[in-house]
């Protein structure tokens, strides 16, 4: 398991240089000058020009690259632009109000998703069954901002109940961890349902009830360990995409994470926090991918890795 973790890791290397490499180039490709929009838009010409020298973008492309692959090596992830602060400390202060956003969001995503999804498997063609994917299948097709907007028009205008902006106290997280989870929930819900109605299928769960186990013996004890690993899968995918994705819903609620900083970092032409947070959501995803394949070592031992 060691050997195989380690593997893994040093195999995040190359991919991590190609996603700066990408990166790099696609933020080159913006159209928009960041020295004109730093220097205004009354500025002359060689005001522009000196910004321009003072951000280095005066510098050939493959330097600059060059220089900026040298930074990223020693930790440097730049300075803003805008901000004119290290970009590190840009994002420590966003991160951690989109990771709380997260867990809030996934923590409640999984407990509906997995028991609608589990008793729609039990109750299977029957009416818990199409209750259950009757609210998955809104769940999916609702868009987010658009139920953002709808539990704020209820929820904060209507009834007064629940602030719409900002993340001051935990009322701040309900609705939009409600909006960004509603997805995930729907999602959840859907693949615990099939995954769980193959095992039950199958011939080992037939033989627990011969064996005269209790039908919740035969539910959690036999079934559902086995219906969880593809379930896992898809929580660790849709966990890197609500890290990485909360962006819609971030700016409805005007939330002070990373999404709202990777919007105002691109209108801004911030290149190196734009640099930096997507860097970060890839090494996200390929981090929550490990830790996914780990988990099934745990969830099934008969899965070992070399």
């Amino acid at each position: 398991m060691l050997n195989y973790f380690i593997k893994r890791l040093l195999g995040m290397i190359p991919t991590m240089i190609i996603v700066a490499v990408l990166v790099f180039m696609f933020v080159h490709l913006l159209p928009g000058d960041p020295a004109r929009l730093q220097a205004g838009p009354d500025a002359d010409e060689s005001v522009v020009a000196m910004v321009r020298h003072q951000l280095g973008l005066d510098l050939p492309l493959p330097q600059q690259f060059w220089n900026y692959l040298v930074n990223l090596v020693h930790g440097n992830l730049g300075q803003s632009m805008v901000s004119k602060r290290p970009v590190t400390e840009e994002i420590g202060m966003r991160f951690m109000p989109t990771l709380l956003l997260t867990l809030t969001s996934m923590a409640w995503a999984c407990v509906f998703g997995l028991i609608t999804g589990l008793i729609s498997a039990v109750w299977h063609n029957r009416w818990p069954d199409k209750l259950g994917m009757l609210l998955a299948v809104s769940g999916i097709s609702f868009p987010a901002f658009a139920l953002g907007m709808l539990l704020m028009q209820i929820f904060s205008v209507q009834l007064g109940w629940l602030p719409t902006v900002g993340a001051g106290s935990w009322q701040h997280y309900i609705l939009p961890s409600l909006t960004l989870g509603a997805g995930v929930a729907a999602v959840m819900a859907r693949f615990t349902r099939s995954s769980f109605i193959e095992v039950m299928r199958e011939d080992y769960m037939r033989t627990a009830r011969a064996k005269g186990a209790s039908e919740l013996s035969v539910i959690f004890k036999h079934g559902l360990r086995n219906a969880m690993i593809p379930v896992v899968t898809m929580m660790g995918l849709q966990f890197g995409f609500l890290l990485g994705g909360s962006i819609v819903v971030e700016v409805v609620f005007n939330w002070p994470g990373l999404g709202r900083l990777l919007i105002d970092s691109v209108s801004m032409r911030d290149y190196p926090v734009i640099q930096a947070e997507v860097l970060l959501f890839s090494f996200e995803f390929i981090l929550i991918n490990l830790l996914v394949d780990l988990l099934y070592a745990a969830i099934n031992p008969a899965i070992r890795y070399r």
